[in-house]
């Protein structure tokens, strides 16, 4: 079931009422290229998601500029862990065809909730993991998800392309082709209490968004 727009709209509303300054920050993070996103808009979605059995649970969100932190509440193989790091976004690679997020982390830490038994929670308990290269570990984990391309040390690299769903969605290929020629992506960090993503703009790539436009609309 997805999110309903209206209710979405109707908060996102009494958001602004309560916090009349975080338009004023917006508006001046705009003026520089930036999208500022305030973290509680994330949290709100989070939270009004319906749930799913393995989606993660108590999903917490703070500000560590430029990294943002992540707390969850996971299965991991059998084993129900609290894990948290914190996320710092390295590298953009948004065009037409191309969608990689390069990913480092750093502060890495999994607590065994309960009484558990299983082989990961021994390893967890024993400190044999080493938490402060993710990567390593990610890169050797049981059943990795195709769009992990890339994984060793405190890096992580994610390519939604290698997801056919997504890869083949003619929607967003046409958003991608429409928008990217013109603005790119440059960066993603944190900043009080906002997400910030820096555009970058280029007239140059006009002509090409154009005919992407009219493709969409086409199709």
């Amino acid at each position: 079931m997805a999110l309903p727009l209206r209710a979405a709209l109707r908060s996102a509303g009494r958001f602004m009422v309560k916090n009349p300054t975080t338009m004023l920050s917006m508006a001046r993070h705009a003026l520089g290229m930036r999208v500022a996103v305030p973290l509680d808009a994330l949290r709100w979605f989070i939270a009004n998601t319906p749930p799913s059995k393995k989606a993660p649970q108590d999903v917490t969100i703070t500000p560590r500029p430029p990294a943002i932190g992540i707390g969850a509440t996971v299965d991991l193989m059998g084993t129900t862990v609290r894990a948290g790091a914190s996320i710092r976004v390295d590298q953009i690679d948004l065009r037409e065809g191309a969608f990689k997020v390069t990913l480092r982390l750093s502060d890495v830490n999994m607590k065994v909730l309960g009484e558990s038994f299983t082989p990961v929670a021994g390893l967890i308990k024993s400190g044999a993991l080493d938490l402060s290269k993710p990567g390593n570990l990610a890169k050797f984990m049981p059943k990795k998800p195709a769009v992990l391309v890339e994984a060793h040390d405190d890096i992580i690299v994610l390519d939604l392309m290698q997801n056919p769903k997504f890869a083949e969605n003619v929607k967003v290929q046409g958003i991608l082709g429409t928008l990217t020629p013109v603005v790119q992506v440059s960066g993603l960090s944190t900043e009080g209490d906002f997400l910030i993503l820096q555009l970058r703009a280029s007239p140059f790539g006009i002509p090409r968004a154009l005919n992407a436009a009219r493709q969409l609309a086409a199709g």
